[in-house]
C-alpha cells in the first residue's frame, strides 16, 4: 500500500525549498533553514575529509551555506532528481573546487554566520568517527544516514513522552536498535510494571512508529513516493559499510 499519495509531496521540505528558488515565501525560507541545520554536519565532515583542518572546515562550511543562501543556487536545482542530499553534495563539491568561492568562505568565516553550531562540538563528533578509507562523498552520506536516524529517534521519543509514556522509550528502544544487551520480555515487563504481552505490543508499535517516522522524514527530501523506498534501500546500504 502506498502511504504517500503524490499530492502529499506538495508540502514537503524539499518541494518548499525548490519554491524558495523562485519566490520569497517565508515558509520556504523556514524549510531551507531547517534543512541546512540538518545537513551542516554531513557537509562539515565532507569538507574535513577533503583534507581541510578544523578551522578551515568550519569557515568553509559557513561559507558554503552562505553562498547557497545568498546566491540562490536552488534556482539550478532539478526537481526531477528529487534528493536534497544529492543536490547539496554536488553543490559542496563544486564550491570546494572553485578557488574564488574557497577564498570568499575563509574571509567570511570571521564574520557573517548563517548557521549556529558549536565548532568544538563539530570537531569532537568528527574525531569520534573511526578511521576509514571511505571517500569524502561516502563519509558525507554516512553522516547523512546517522543524522537522519538521530532525528527519527528524537521524534519517536517525543511521541512516546507526549502520549503519557515518558520513560518507556528508553526501556524499549534496545529492542528497536539491537545495540548492547537487550533484556528479556519478562525482565522488561517487571521493570515497567506491565505484562509480557503489553511489552510485545509496545515493541510492535514502537517498530511501526519508527518505520513511519523514518519514511516521513525521507519524504521531506524527495519528490515522489517511489523515491522514498529507493532512499530507504540506499540508507541500509550506507549503514552496512
Amino acid at each position: 500500500m502506498n502511504r504517500f499519495p503524490a499530492g502529499n509531496f506538495a508540502s514537503t521540505h524539499w518541494s518548499v525549498v525548490l519554491a524558495a528558488g523562485r519566490t520569497e515565501q517565508a515558509a520556504a525560507a523556514g524549510a531551507l533553514d531547517r534543512l541546512c541545520q540538518q545537513y551542516w554536519f554531513p557537509v562539515y565532515s565532507f569538507i574535513r575529509s577533503k583534507g581541510h583542518d578544523a578551522h578551515h572546515a568550519e569557515d568553509l562550511t559557513q561559507g558554503f551555506f552562505a553562498r547557497l543562501l545568498e546566491k540562490n543556487w536552488l534556482e539550478s536545482a532539478d526537481p526531477s532528481r528529487g534528493r536534497f542530499r544529492s543536490f547539496l553534495l554536488t553543490a559542496a563539491s563544486r564550491f570546494l573546487a572553485n578557488h574564488y568561492d574557497r577564498e570568499r568562505a575563509l574571509k567570511r568565516g570571521g564574520g557573517h554566520r548563517v548557521l549556529s553550531f558549536d565548532a568544538q562540538d563539530a570537531e569532537g563528533r568528527f574525531l569520534l568517527e573511526p578511521m576509514s578509507e571511505l571517500t569524502p562523498e561516502r563519509i558525507f552520506e554516512q553522516q547523512w544516514a546517522h543524522q537522519l536516524l538521530a532525528i527519527v529517534l528524537e521524534k519517536l521519543q517525543a511521541e512516546f513522552d507526549h502520549s503519557g509514556r515518558a520513560g518507556r522509550f528508553d526501556v524499549l528502544k534496545g529492542f528497536l536498535l539491537g545495540d548492547g544487551e537487550v533484556q528479556s520480555y519478562a525482565e522488561t515487563a517487571a521493570r515497567l510494571g506491565i505484562s509480557e504481552s503489553a511489552v510485545k505490543s509496545g515493541i510492535h508499535r514502537l517498530r511501526q512508529s519508527y518505520g513511519q517516522i523514518l519514511r516521513d522524514e525521507i519524504a521531506q527530501t524527495v519528490e515522489t513516493a517511489a523515491e522514498v523506498e529507493a532512499e530507504l534501500s540506499h540508507l541500509l546500504n550506507i549503514l552496512s559499510d
